[in-house]
């Protein structure tokens, strides 16, 4: 049998961090196995699901590069399938008709509770028979009474959970819906998923589950339980400590191999590495190695690994992401440097692609003011010579090259008997607008000659007004 693990979100909002990191361990366990991945979409909850979380589902799921093998399977175009097993277990008496409405279903909770006693439904229909005639009902699973339902966690380890602990759930609702341990317990048999990595916030459906899938014949998956993802302080994930959203990840700049190397991570180890390729988390993850305890978000980790990635990852690629910022900016790329070049030299200088965006945008768009602090520091009247003698010298080049420009720089600075800086950050400003930048040299040969000139007229310009109003 072919190893199969899947992935199933409701669409009812966003791909969280939570979800791709279940998604990825899911991914990376059925890669390295030679199995199957299925993304599933579980859309049962008709009035929370929509259109725009399973495009956002999607959307991340292909921004990370997750490639699922078959799907995507919806649950609602399945209700049929649904029915004919719910029937099956009816047939087979391992469910029944439950008339009780939920006032009562409340009332036997409230005496359990007075009792000292679990609070469940206490099975009035289990063994009934003399059905009402039309009174609206919803069918119960009826779970065993005894023993025990063993779980052979993967990560967690072995869970024993007494059958006298769960209740005769519900699944199907009065108007005929199945529910979610239905749906789930007949998607994962019919699809032969043999490995469910999921959240452990799912460990108390799992045992329903199983009992779901012995009364069907059908054979038991293996489980892996994974730990919930924390904040900075301690508490569960969540819009309070900031992104959340795989697609907003994307929109602050992150690559999405920064993303999920910092998953990976963020409840996995192996030794002391931190940075791993995509064939390296496929060649070395297993989910026998995952923490049985909750890992916490580290935003800053998270920005190292970015940094690294915009580092050393092919300036073509990362100019790709880039792109995306750039358009996202309305900045306009075609007059200017190609931006692999941008990212050959920005990368070492930023934390995030929109903050590499956002510094490179006076390779692509003249500029009406300097910044103000720069511009009050270096564009001084006494900038004036070397600006003048730099622009001369620059205009006369034949060959505009970071060598050639280098020289010149050197050449004003030893003719006018000044340090390198009295001509370097004059022209920095003039040609950027602020007072950073990657090397000068680099920075001008990345830019027109006749742009960086009429830059340098417009400093002067600058210059000769701040004179005028001495």
């Amino acid at each position: 049998m072919t190893l199969t693990t899947r992935f199933a979100p409701s669409p009812t909002g966003y791909l969280h961090v939570g979800g791709a990191r279940t998604a990825l361990y899911s991914w990376l366990y059925a890669k390295k196995n030679g199995g199957d991945f299925i993304l599933r979409i579980e859309d049962t909850d008709l009035e929370r699901s929509t259109q725009a979380s399973v495009d956002a589902i999607m959307d991340g799921m292909k921004w990370l590069n997750l490639d699922w093998t078959h799907g995507p399977y919806f649950q609602t175009q399945r209700f049929d399938r649904y029915k004919e097993v719910i029937e099956q277990l009816l047939a087979s008496g391992h469910a029944y008709r439950c008339y009780c409405t939920s006032d009562e279903v409340e009332a036997m909770r409230e005496e359990a509770r007075a009792k000292g006693e679990k609070e469940k439904y206490n099975g009035y229909w289990r063994d009934r028979t003399d059905y009402p005639e039309n009174k609206p009902y919803v069918i119960r699973f009826k779970n065993p009474l005894e023993g025990n339902v063993v779980i052979n966690d993967m990560v967690k380890g072995e869970i024993v959970i007494s059958n006298e602990e769960l209740d005769d759930l519900i699944i199907a609702r009065s108007d005929g819906t199945p529910t979610y341990n239905l749906t789930v317990v007949v998607d994962d048999w019919d699809m032969k998923v043999t490995h469910v990595v999921r959240g452990d916030d799912h460990i108390s459906n799992t045992p329903k589950q199983i009992n779901i899938l012995k009364a069907l014949g059908a054979d038991i998956p293996q489980y892996a339980h994974i730990p919930m993802i924390l904040g900075d302080d301690g508490k569960r994930l969540s819009k309070r400590h900031g992104a959340v959203s795989v697609m907003q990840y994307r929109d602050d700049g992150y690559l999405p191999e920064a993303l999920l190397n910092y998953l990976v991570r963020l409840g996995w180890s192996h030794g002391d590495q931190e940075i791993f390729s995509r064939e390296e988390m496929i060649e070395l993850f297993d989910l026998k190695d995952c923490n049985r305890a909750p890992s916490g978000f580290n935003t800053d980790k998270l920005i190292w690994v970015n940094q690294h990635y915009m580092k050393t990852l092919a300036p073509d690629y990362v100019a790709k992401h880039l792109a995306w910022h750039m358009n996202d900016q309305n900045i306009n790329t075609e007059n200017g440097p190609t931006l692999s070049d941008v990212v050959k030299v920005q990368a070492d200088r930023v934390k995030t692609l929109k903050e590499m965006a956002q510094i490179s945008r006076y390779f692509y768009e003249d500029f009406d003011q300097f910044d103000e602090k720069a511009a009050k520091k270096h564009l001084r009247p006494v900038a004036k010579a070397p600006l003048e003698l730099v622009k001369s010298k620059l205009s006369a080049l034949a060959d505009w090259s970071s060598d050639t420009i280098h020289a010149v720089i050197n050449d004003t600075a030893t003719e006018l008997e000044v340090g390198m800086g009295k001509v370097g950050m004059p022209l920095r400003v003039a040609v950027t607008g602020a007072g950073n930048s990657p090397s000068l040299d680099v920075t001008l040969a990345l830019m027109a000659k006749d742009k960086v000139l009429a830059r340098i007229d417009m400093a002067l310009a600058f210059i000769a007004e701040r004179e005028a109003q001495a």
